[in-house]
């Protein structure tokens, strides 16, 4: 039993930040989508893919010298993605925003899942496959408005189309990057949430959050590269952690 008089598998510090936080922010990485059958990156493909590094295919360099084959990749992997649904933890997480005076969501995920399970203010450090744009104008278009194509397709200006996800040895949306570092300074509890912590800038974000005040909590199956330096850790399923934890937080708020 904790101070609140009932058994929680969470401390009572979180319980009193989830309690009482007035801004939350959260980061999400590979490990919430990988719940949904959403192949991690570092995974390997199938069939012709199974022959490809990815991290050699996500390059600009490779899209500069095979459009049609990265383009094909990303068809397959808007495919993959298409077939799958968000899972309870994703759905939390779209709940959390009522919960709390300020909730900030930041995902290194491209795959729209946070969306789809009703999250409205989204935050994404990578981008989003179901989007792309044209390298020569900006134009940006979404997955109904490029349909499934062997080849790359071609802006009306002319321009390449290009996945609108940001590529190795790429540098992150600067606004995006910029409101993380800045949500992550101010918030007063963050959870960092199924990611590594070797993927740099977003891995300095729960740093940022501790070293500014923020009580740190990562939710994750096996600790991350910077876990020892965090407040918390919670081992398991962000699937099942993330629903415990918000009706952890809906009820100490509407008792409170």
């Amino acid at each position: 039993m904790n101070n609140h008089g009932h058994a929680s598998m969470f401390s009572a510090t979180l319980e009193d930040k989830l309690g009482s936080a007035r801004h939350v922010a959260v980061l999400t990485g590979a490990g919430v989508s990988a719940e949904s059958g959403v192949p991690t990156f570092r995974t390997g493909g199938e069939g012709l893919w199974a022959r490809y590094n990815p991290t050699e295919l996500a390059t600009f360099e490779a899209f500069s010298r095979d459009p049609d084959l990265v383009w094909r990749w990303y068809s397959w992997r808007r495919g993959i993605i298409r077939g799958v649904k968000p899972n309870p933890g994703h759905y939390a997480l779209a709940e959390a925003e009522t919960l709390f005076p300020r909730f900030s969501l930041i995902t290194q995920n491209v795959d729209n899942l946070h969306r789809r399970a009703g999250s409205t203010d989204v935050h994404e450090l990578h981008g989003n496959i179901e989007r792309s744009r044209c390298l020569d104008c900006g134009l940006f278009f979404v997955e109904d408005e490029a349909p499934p194509s062997e080849h790359v397709l071609h802006c009306t200006c002319g321009g390449m189309i290009r996945p609108d996800v940001v590529w190795f040895g790429e540098i992150l949306p600067e606004t995006e990057l910029l409101f993380a570092q800045t949500e992550a300074q101010r918030c007063d509890l963050f959870l960092t949430v199924g990611t590594s912590g070797l993927v740099y800038p977003a891995a300095a974000l729960p740093l940022i959050a501790k070293q500014s005040g923020a009580y740190v909590v990562e939710i994750n199956p096996e600790p991350s590269a910077i876990a020892r330096e965090l407040d918390e850790c919670i081992s398991g399923a962000s699937g099942a952690i993330l629903p415990l934890l918000i009706d952890t937080a809906r009820r100490l708020r509407t008792s409170a």
